[in-house]
């Protein structure tokens, strides 16, 4: 490689890392989140979820704009919008504040992430295509790895609000790079028709699904707002389905993109393994705060045993990748995928931190080797031209399983540890409303609300409500672990039959080959 093309690679790394150090980083500060702003669980992960739910439903649109009107020129604005709205979220009063700005990042995360695929594939020829994929990923895992130390380290000094100021300066340095070092004209299209009732039906029904995930341990599941929210994301569901079949080339998923039967099936375990990380990244450094009592720093600390192997094999997983094909790399990571979540559904609250490594290394090969690999062989197996598309919608199946997936376990966690806590507390002796029993679990993140219901009680007895609230959490994160490795083994199942060429056809073709 010439130094321009090299140059171009590190300013794509560079842009790549500010996306997933974000992520990462404010992970370890949700628990001093929830204390500030007299929060919980359940609305805290909306901190993760609703920039992941943006960004997952408009990646795919990021990708279509980037392919019309230049990626660099999409990847400049999108880095704008990101920056901005980091700024707006370091200044939140309120959870609902930050929240909101951290959807609209998603909007800038969205346009940027396609652009940065659709350039660093074109920077290489097509025979390094495995080296693209896994220096993306790679550097993806790098900025995950890197972003709960950073993340805490900064919590602990300065306060969870710098972690987003950082995305400012790194943003800023990833956009002279590529203004330097990046030059590729925009593909001249004569349709530039954008999909916005397909956009705005999949946007409307994922979020009527989260939020009927995230009320119905308030309201119950059978309660008619719940049904309600269930039918009117399964109606605008189905109603994205004839927008796009009706689209033609402009539609947000165009009919030939998703007539391939290789990329099909790519999307379709992308969406199913997703859960996995997503589920690592907001219960794993909890319990390491609320239940190991770690700070920030030891929490970002803690999970390197995941992270640093998820950076070290994402760089390996390309060469691999033209070694061994598809087939094998994808296929040993989602056996990783769905192995290293039950691993972790066996700790408890007597657990220590060494209870958590092996689920920890093996869940960070399955990153690693899989999410490289598999985004490889989806955007490989269409046009070239439609590579920022391709990668875009990889990545929309990515990040909106991860977030449904949250949605759903985070609904598990949370009515498991309520169903714990329900069953255990009347051996302290305390008398608690349904408000208190609410209320109580935020006494590992030290809420306010908390404190007062605790406070109502002698010594022993709210020590004792402590205990139970830690069995709670890790009886909570067991269950919701444990439909993560459900969903991830469906996932191997798919991958192995049918990510990199079908297993049966394979079969069929070799006697033949071997006789030729």
């Amino acid at each position: 490689m010439d130094r321009g093309v090299t140059v171009a690679l590190v300013a794509m790394a560079a842009a790549v890392f500010v996306i997933a150090n974000d992520v990462t980083a404010l992970s370890v500060a949700l628990p001093d989140i929830e204390r500030e702003f007299d929060s919980d669980v359940t609305t805290v992960q909306w901190v993760i979820n609703a920039y992941a739910l943006v960004f997952g439903v408009l990646i795919v649109t990021g990708g279509r704009l980037a392919d019309l009107f230049g990626r660099r020129r999409v990847f400049f604005v999108g880095s704008a919008v990101f920056a901005a709205f980091s700024l707006l979220g370091a200044l939140a009063q309120s959870d609902i504040w930050l929240i909101v700005c951290r959807a609209l990042m998603g909007i800038g995360g969205a346009m940027m992430w396609p652009a940065i695929l659709g350039m660093t594939y074109a920077a290489l020829p097509e025979d390094k295509a495995g080296l693209a994929g896994g220096l993306i990923i790679g550097s993806a895992g790098f900025g995950n790895a890197a972003g709960p130390l950073i993340g805490g380290a900064i919590t602990d000094s300065f306060g969870w609000q710098w972690v987003l100021v950082l995305n400012l300066p790194v943003a800023g340095l990833a956009c002279a790079a590529t203004w330097y070092a990046i030059h590729q004209p925009a593909v001249e299209f004569e349709d530039r028709h954008i999909d916005y009732a397909g956009v705005g039906a999949l946007t409307g029904g994922l979020v009527a699904l989260l939020l009927a995930l995230d009320q119905a341990t308030d309201w119950g599941w059978g309660d008619p707002r719940i049904v309600g929210l269930f039918a009117t994301c399964a109606a605008l569901l189905v109603a994205f389905a004839l927008i796009e079949r009706r689209g033609g080339a402009g539609a947000l998923i165009p009919r030939d993109v998703i007539a391939n039967r290789n990329f099909r099936f790519v999307c379709l375990a992308v969406l199913l393994m997703s859960a996995t990380f997503f589920a690592a990244l907001l219960y794993l450094p909890q319990f390491m705060q609320k239940v190991l009592g770690y700070d920030p720093l030891e929490a970002g600390a803690g999970l390197l045993p995941m992270m640093g192997t998820f950076a070290a094999v994402s760089f390996a997983a390309g060469p691999l990748y033209e070694r061994l094909g598809a087939k094998a790399v994808v296929s040993a990571g989602a056996v990783c995928l769905a192995l290293g979540p039950f691993l972790i559904s066996q700790i408890d609250s007597g657990s220590d931190y060494i209870a958590l490594v092996p689920g920890m290394v093996v869940l960070g090969l399955g990153v690693g080797l899989f999410y490289s690999s598999v985004t490889t062989a989806g955007v490989t197996a269409l046009d070239p031209s439609r590579s920022s598309l391709a990668g875009g919608i990889v990545y929309m199946f990515q990040v909106a399983g991860g977030s449904v997936g949250l949605g759903l376990t985070t609904a598990i966690f949370t009515t498991a540890a309520q169903d714990k806590l329900e069953g255990d507390v009347s051996s302290t002796g305390a008398s608690l409303t349904g408000g208190d029993l609410d209320a109580v679990h935020g006494v590992l993140a030290g809420t306010d609300s908390a404190k007062q219901v605790v406070a109502r009680f002698p010594q022993d007895v709210s020590d004792r409500l402590v205990e139970l609230v830690r069995d709670a959490f890790a009886a909570g994160m067991q269950w919701a672990f444990r439909i993560v490795a459900l969903m991830a083994l469906v996932g191997l199942v798919v991958s192995v039959l049918y990510v990199g060429g079908s297993l049966f056809r394979r079969r069929r073709a070799d006697p033949a080959t071997a006789e030729a």
